[in-house]
């Protein structure tokens, strides 16, 4: 063959190659997230990846951005910046009644500013209300979190809190669970302000067997360790785990049951029999039957300086409505008008909680972050609460990659959502925050938020702030 002739079909396969190239169908995607620091949260490793999104879930994550081979609404540049899976706040409230259900949807925003992407509703009255908001955010008609709600709270006959439905009797305790599965709620809150022992441990365990899972208070008439063996999946607050610590639980127990002790008269006690034998095998407890705990730090440091603290110039209360505010004056009366005995114990057991929520640490027990935000609970504002719940777990001792883990990664695990989010992961929905320093150096970056993504839509936190005429609500620097 001539050289000639040689040279056309190269430049003919050349040109036939060409054209098939260019014919190649590129990948579709809503949003690629590119060269970022991806933060594994289970290890804490950092590598740089770029992540693709489609139609509210993530596609591929890749080590390099393959530009040529695909196309995107939106395009990230995440270079410096780090990404984590959008945090969860696994203890609000939405509630206070058919007058503050505008003033609860106006506050929903916030959580997406702070990098929130899914809250746990641990009780209230606005069930029917919270529903609407659910459809509607996830519709993105209004900007919000994902909300895995109880419903109302289950609680004895003249409950301390509105809507809540009353037990008596067994076979109220299966009315009751009928009707949250008829909701559906995504788990049962159970309160301990009225509910017998007998009932208390009955509603666990019924709704264990119908495989709901549960979290709650408890009645200081149940031992720690009643409630665990029943198949309780969270304790809520740390007074119940110290309960459970005490050398002196069964006594202390039976002087409640007679009458002849009270909640807060018990604490002093409580604290004063600690030990640390008792306390590891109730922590062996917790780890063999798989029990949360939601330590709560932030709202107990708020509530025991509410007699030395000034709150009344806080930015939040722009923006907070004046009937949730209202909301507040119970807990700061009460907190003024304490005796100074009172004051000085109440401050003693908040440090003591620290020193409880470190050691459930260092036994590996699951902690859950939540910051108990909502009306009622002065002064503990949604969206920002979260992350200083994060900061005093780190000042409790915990590092900031292990109170990051409390928060989404633990969150998803104790409602069994963990198959479709909590972390970075192909195939999980692209809830995710980007930050613009790593939290891991410290905690407090977990406030400097880039961007929050919410599946399908991308959020400026800023813009937000801006919304709420409030730029100094939010701290997106350090």
């Amino acid at each position: 063959m001539k050289a000639t002739s040689i040279r056309k079909v190269i430049l003919l396969i050349l040109l036939l190659f060409a054209f098939s190239c260019s014919h190649i169908e590129k990948e579709l995607y809503d949003t690629v997230i590119s060269d970022i620091n991806l933060i594994s949260i289970e290890d804490g490793s950092i590598t740089t990846k770029t992540i693709y999104i489609h139609r509210g879930i993530i596609k591929k994550i890749s080590s390099f951005d393959s530009i040529d081979t695909y196309t995107t609404k939106h395009k990230i540049n995440g270079s410096g910046k780090y990404l984590l899976p959008g945090f969860w706040d696994n203890h609000i409230h939405l509630r206070g009644g058919d007058s503050l259900i505008e003033e609860n949807r106006n506050l929903l925003p916030l959580f997406i500013a702070n990098g929130i992407t899914t809250v746990r509703d641990a009780g209230g009255d606005l069930t029917n209300a919270v529903l609407e908001w659910k459809k509607d955010i996830d519709n993105t008609k209004l900007i919000g979190p994902t909300i895995y709600t109880s419903g109302p709270k289950i609680d004895g006959v003249n409950p301390t809190w509105a809507g809540s439905l009353e037990v008596a009797s067994v076979k109220d305790i299966s009315k009751a669970l009928d009707s949250l599965q008829k909701i559906p709620s995504d788990f049962v809150k159970i309160y301990d302000s009225k509910i017998s022992r007998e009932n208390y441990l009955e509603t666990i365990r019924q709704a264990t067997a119908r495989n709901m899972i549960s979290s709650g208070h408890m009645p200081f008439t149940v031992e720690l360790s009643e409630a665990i063996q029943s198949g309780i999946g969270a304790i809520e607050h740390l007074y119940y785990i110290l309960k459970g610590c005490s050398t002196k639980e069964k006594e202390i127990t039976q002087a409640i049951i007679a009458n002849k002790l009270g909640f807060w008269d018990s604490m002093e006690q409580l604290t004063a029999t600690y030990q640390d034998s008792t306390a590891q095998k109730t922590f062996q407890l917790l780890k063999k039957q798989d029990t949360y705990v939601v330590p709560t730090l932030h709202i107990g440091n708020i509530l025991s300086y509410l007699d030395e603290v000034d709150h009344t110039h806080d930015p939040y209360l722009k923006i907070i409505g004046k009937g949730i505010i209202k909301t507040y004056d119970g807990r700061i009366k009460r907190a003024v008008n304490a005796s100074e005995e009172a004051k000085k114990s109440r401050k003693k057991l908040n440090s003591f909680f620290k020193e409880l929520t470190n050691s459930l640490q260092k036994a590996n027990i699951k902690l859950l972050a939540g910051s108990d935000s909502g009306a009622y609970n002065a002064y503990t504002y949604p969206g920002i609460s979260l992350h200083y719940e994060l900061e005093a777990m780190v000042a409790a001792g915990l590092s900031p990659l292990q109170a990051i883990q409390t928060s989404a990664y633990n969150g998803s695990r104790f409602l069994k959502k963990d198959i479709l989010s909590g972390t970075v992961t192909v195939g999980k929905v692209s809830d995710l925050v980007i930050l613009n320093s790593n939290p891991l150096e410290k905690i407090t970056n977990t406030r400097n938020i880039h961007r929050v993504i919410k599946k399908n839509q991308i959020y400026d936190p800023i813009k937000i702030a801006k919304q709420y005429d409030c730029l100094d609500c939010f701290t997106f620097k350090n």
